[in-house]
C-alpha cells in the first residue's frame, strides 16, 4: 500500500546519476520494481517487513512504535 518512490534511495548517487527524480513519475509500477531489483544501491535501508508494516529509513520515533 505503500508508493513504490518510498523504497527508492533518494539520497544516493545512482539515483542521482539516473536522474530518477524527474524519470520515476513517468515509469510504470513494473519498470520501477525492475529497476529497485537490478542495483541494491537504489533500495532504501535499512528495510523492514513486519507483520502489518514496512520501514524504509530510520525514523526512530517510527521504528520504536512499531517495534513495541
Amino acid at each position: 500500500g505503500y508508493p513504490l518512490k518510498r523504497f527508492f534511495n533518494t539520497s544516493g548517487i545512482p539515483y542521482r546519476e539516473l536522474g530518477l527524480s524527474k524519470k520515476l513519475p513517468d515509469m510504470s509500477e513494473d519498470e520501477q520494481f525492475a529497476l529497485l531489483a537490478s542495483d541494491g544501491m537504489l533500495v532504501k535501508r535499512p528495510l523492514v517487513v513486519g507483520d502489518g508494516f514496512v520501514l524504509t529509513g530510520f525514523k526512530e520515533d517510527e521504528w520504536i512504535e512499531k517495534m513495541k
